[in-house]
């Protein structure tokens, strides 16, 4: 191996320099640099308006780029909030749209029995339920095997204890997968039950990033991430209150 295929193998598989968009004359992103690692869980909070779903949209190729680069994996697939199923197609059909490769039905049960819907592989769109149909979606990126996955508030529409379910699920996968994932979220306990790190934007720039160094099996209670929780939510202009009735139910995510 060259020194220059090594050297390549070890830069991070996404690397943002000087990005800018605008819209209407509004700066949306101003002069953005992030780097994420191999593997690293992002999270990345910020108020209404700050650039979060912008900078993702730019990563996912949905959005142009106006000033600045972008060095994004080739492999990379997107989660949206809302999880876009052609009601037309069955599940499975779903999973590989767009897909190209040979045996796309092996790989797409393949990929929903990943996310525990073996059962549901011909079901219609319209008989899932809300968290099914994240699941589906999921099962979509990841059949992709991507090397960044991009969450867009994936979990926000969901009831609480799907929501549970759902945090155990992608970190399971996470684990197993090993992309690097950039999770754009509102809910500061989400971000720190899930990443590694968490960047918080302020009106189109970095305002803070903060490592996550609480040991995995996250106590929601616990000093450590309460004080990490109070820090984040003061940045984002928020009183701290007790901590959400998900998570309190929740209390541990475990990678």
């Amino acid at each position: 191996m060259t020194m220059e295929v090594a050297l390549q193998r070890l830069r991070p598989p996404v690397r943002v320099r000087g990005l800018t968009r605008r819209f209407q004359g509004h700066t949306v992103l101003d002069g953005l640099d992030l780097d994420l690692a191999p593997g690293e869980f992002v999270a990345l909070l910020g108020r209404s308006g700050s650039g979060k779903t912008t900078l993702l949209r730019a990563l996912a190729g949905l959005d142009r780029v106006e000033a600045g680069s972008l060095e994004v994996p080739g492999a990379h697939a997107a989660v949206f909030q809302e999880p876009r199923l052609m009601p037309w197609k069955r599940a499975w059909r779903n999973v590989v749209l767009g897909l190209r490769g040979a045996e796309p039905k092996a790989r797409a049960l393949a990929a929903l029995r990943e996310v525990g819907l073996a059962h549901r592989t011909e079901a219609w769109p319209g008989t899932l339920s809300g968290g099914e149909a994240q699941r589906v979606a999921l099962a979509r990126a990841l059949v992709r095997e991507p090397q960044l996955l991009l969450l867009d508030e994936p979990f926000a529409a969901l009831d609480a204890l799907t929501r549970i379910r759902m945090h155990q699920l992608i970190l399971e996968l996470w684990r197993t997968h090993q992309p690097s994932v950039l999770l754009v979220t509102h809910d500061v306990d989400e971000a720190l039950l899930l990443a590694d790190r968490v960047v918080v934007l302020d009106a189109g720039r970095i305002a803070e990033q903060i490592p996550i160094r609480l040991p995995r099996h996250r106590e929601v209670a616990s000093r450590g991430f309460q004080e990490l929780r109070q820090h984040l939510l003061a940045l984002l202009g928020v009183e701290a209150p007790a901590a959400s009735h998900a998570h309190t139910l929740a209390r541990t995510a475990q990678r």
